[in-house]
């Protein structure tokens, strides 16, 4: 365990001892939003990010010690555990390593190599590799069993190549040294295996590829791993790119590894034939292998990370707040889906309009509209970013022209999940006798009003603000989804009053099952009036409150700290302070005067620490605030709806919809996505997108190109860039890639895919305008 917490700790930067007591903590069963707010003073101010990473190494590392207990007492019980051997393993810091080195002791199949072994072959294959002026054919005359199989020379001398190759594939230090060279070096490989297969288009730009193993980037290794998956790639590791030379570097390396320094002996060219087959039939074919899979996971962590940061904005952003919405869910010919719902997002009313084709009802829907909008005094109006969106946002605009008084705002949302959400078994107990279709247009309105509320009912796969969701770990993407979704839910606290079953099971400490019996106990007694009644629902004990107590609200209860993000334990220590001020609990609250005047020292004890304190007296100046950002809204040019709409240097206002390595997707309102190349981002070096933009952020982009027939559009947030000068500076880039092709730095391939548009896998907008970046 010291070890493990040391280990941890260096990797954080931190204090193994800070380490050391989060364990204690996980152990124990806290949660990591729980440990984050309400235990800084243990692990001396560890925060969220920390400790997800903690939780994460902290099983993997207990695995790996597992493993380690196993392979020791398995080489131990076959005799073979020299000192040596037991140091190598306890120092091994990952899986592979420890692999490398049991791999020689673990159990496996009757091999050709043991067969010779017990035909008594081994000591020839010995002697034939120290001696290397011995003649093969004459030796392994002695070693002739016909009844052993080995009826000839050339079936003993195979029988001792098979002894050398298997000692050196289970060499654990040649291994390493291996893996390391191509690491370094090696390119991996794409080939079209199937060009005239369903779908085999998408993958042109692989036919011939070929890009360092250590650099590719996370979309291009998905890319062409499901290129293979669908049997239209083929995939290699090619050792020494753009090499001439006729003998592997990985060979040479073998035979320096044993110092086999073959010229003109007898024993050459059959050394040097086990040396090949070593390579090609035994290492080259397990570690490419293995590399593949390890870029394939490198890949999935890249894309798992872009997808939890992108849904972390889109939970985070700003509510509307509770007013009174509708929700529209456009379509064509099956009408536009409208709900309305009130400011606590109870349903009001539903219906179907159709202002467009075939049907073309504009005036009569515009009169339905008016009608609802009067009747229910409508605050906001939310319309699905889907089919028909641009067209029922001018249907909207006109019947709002013609209201007079006050008018509700209107503006276009992200509408991903809500087909999901509309078929789910949440939506189906929230609306039993509700359609389907209609469903869609309630989950639109209640994700303007709270769009944490109402997206925690959907899976955070679905969402649809990640690349390659399906071609990556699914438990391990839903793991980290998890995370962020309980992460944000926590930051953001949870009326107990109102939250929704889904809501209310994201809580650090609940469970579903507990979350259900909060609303059953609610709907059986009436509203909570303080947390202490928490504890009469059905298995909530005493550790889930603990745990969740602070992050659950109850508004206008008997107590005012339970509207608060103030623990229930820390209560007497808030008495203490009021009673310091002169003033009630209820008068200290937001009373930011007489807070600034408490000196947090003052109130440290053995249970409660200066940075407890400090957290409370924030708390108690804004009790309750809501961590999310002011809620604003993007203006779509009115008359650019569709790419033709569009044109180049146009400016617009626009949405980010998701955050890449390489970029940002914008909705500009054509329903077509325009992507800005992390190079226009900004006049400055970027080395991460996400550190200038996040999903749902509002800006302003410049049109650079539009590509109307593969539906694909370059934008620039750099506004004083032009269309032209984008692609002069583009010619620039090429050249330079070029130049540095010819320098070794990148393969004839590359500079062939370079010529052509990026791969359409990588997404509808991104692919040519990422393309013409590299270039």
């Amino acid at each position: 365990m010291i070890n493990i917490s040391q280990q941890i700790a260096q990797e954080l930067s931190v204090n193994s001892s800070q380490v050391q007591a989060a364990i204690n903590l996980l152990d124990e069963g806290a949660t990591v939003p729980f440990i984050a707010r309400y235990r800084k003073e243990v692990t001396q101010g560890l925060d969220d990010n920390h400790l997800r990473h903690l939780e994460q190494r902290l099983t993997y590392l207990r695995e790996l010690q597992e493993r380690k207990d196993l392979v020791l007492k398995n080489i131990n019980e076959q005799g073979k555990l020299t000192v040596e051997l037991r140091q190598a393993i306890e120092q091994a810091d990952n899986k592979t390593s420890l692999e490398d080195l049991y791999l020689p002791y673990r159990p496996k199949r009757r091999t050709k190599g043991q067969i010779a072994i017990e035909a008594g072959i081994e000591p020839l294959a010995d002697a034939l590799l120290a001696d290397w002026n011995l003649d093969p054919e004459q030796q392994a005359q002695a070693y002739i069993d016909s009844d052993a199989g080995f009826a000839t020379s050339k079936d003993v001398l195979d029988g001792a190549a098979y002894i050398l190759m298997e000692r050196f594939s289970e060499d654990a230090q040649l291994i390493q040294k291996l893996r390391r060279h191509l690491l370094k070096q090696a390119h991996i490989t794409a080939k079209v295996s199937d060009e005239s297969a369903q779908g085999a288009h998408k993958y042109k730009d692989y036919f011939q590829f070929s890009e360092k193993l250590s650099t590719i980037p996370s979309h291009r290794a998905l890319a062409i791993l499901r290129g293979r998956n669908e049997g239209i790639l083929q995939l290699s590791l090619d050792v020494d790119p753009n090499s001439e030379l006729t003998e592997s570097s990985a060979e040479v390396m073998i035979r320096d590894h044993y110092q086999l320094h073959l010229n003109q002996q007898n024993v050459a060219n059959w050394l040097n034939r086990v040396v090949r087959l070593t390579w090609k039939v035994k290492l080259g074919l397990s570690l490419e292998t293995e590399l593949i899979s390890s870029m394939r996971e490198a890949a999935e962590l890249e894309a798992i990370d872009v997808f939890a940061r992108n849904l972390k904005a889109l939970l985070m952003a700003a509510p509307g707040g509770p007013k009174v919405t509708m929700g529209i869910d456009p379509g064509i010919r099956t009408g536009c889906k409208i709900a309305v719902v009130d400011a606590t997002g109870k349903l009001l009313h539903t219906t179907t309009i159709f202002p467009h084709e075939p049907q073309n009802h504009w005036q009569k829907s515009m009169r339905t509209l008016s009608h609802l909008i009067n009747e229910h005094k409508i605050e906001l109006v939310a319309i699905g970013n889907g089919t028909a969106s641009r067209e029922t946002d001018t249907l909207v605009a006109e019947a709002l022209a013609e209201l007079s008084g006050n008018k509700p705002a209107k503006l276009i949302v992200s509408e991903a999940g809500a087909s999901v959400y509309s078929a789910s078994e949440t939506a189906a107990k929230e609306f039993p006798e509700l359609d389907v279709s209609l469903r869609g247009a309630v989950s639109i309105a209640r994700r303007l009003q709270d769009p944490l509320a109402e997206l925690v009912k959907i899976e955070p796969k679905a969402i649809g603000v990640g690349q390659y969701q399906h071609d990556v770990s699914q438990s391990q993407l839903s793991k980290s989804l998890d995370a962020v979704v309980e992460d944000c839910v926590n930051a953001v606290g949870v009326d107990a009053n109102s939250a929704s079953i889904p809501l209310l099971a994201r809580v650090a400490g609940l469970t579903r099952t507990m979350a259900q019996n909060i609303v059953a106990y609610r709907d059986e007694n009436g509203a909570f009036n303080n947390r202490q009644q928490l504890l009469k629902v059905a298995r909530l004990g005493p550790k889930a409150f603990e745990q969740a107590a602070g992050f659950i609200r109850i508004n206008q209860g008997d107590n005012p700290l339970d509207a608060s993000g103030v623990h229930p334990e820390s209560y007497q220590l808030v008495n203490r302070m009021a009673s310091e001020s002169g003033l009630a609990v209820e008068q200290l609250i937001g009373e930011q005067q007489h807070i600034k005047q408490l000196d947090a020292k003052n109130f440290v004890t053995e249970q409660f620490g200066l940075p407890t304190i400090k957290d409370i007296l924030s708390e108690l100046e804004k009790p309750g605030r809501d961590p999310r950002g002011e809620f604003k809204t993007a203006k779509f040019k009115e008359g650019v709806n569709k790419l033709t709409d569009l044109t180049e240097n146009l400016i617009l206002e626009g949405v980010v919809s998701n955050v890449t390595k390489f970029g940002a997707f914008v909705d500009i309102g054509v329903h077509q996505d325009g992507l800005v190349h992390i190079s226009s981002l900004t006049d400055k070096f970027v080395s991460d997108p996400h550190d200038v933009v996040k999903a749902g952020d509002i800006v302003k982009v410049k049109v650079l190109e539009v590509d109307v027939k593969r539906k694909r559009i370059s934008l620039t947030m750099r506004l004083n860039e032009t269309a032209n000068a984008g692609k002069s500076d583009n010619r620039s880039k090429s050249n330079s890639s070029n130049k540095a092709a010819k320098q070794g730095q990148r393969s004839s391939q590359n500079r062939q895919r370079d010529k052509q548009p990026a791969n359409s896998m990588m997404g509808n907008a991104f692919a040519e305008a990422f393309a013409k970046a590299k270039k």
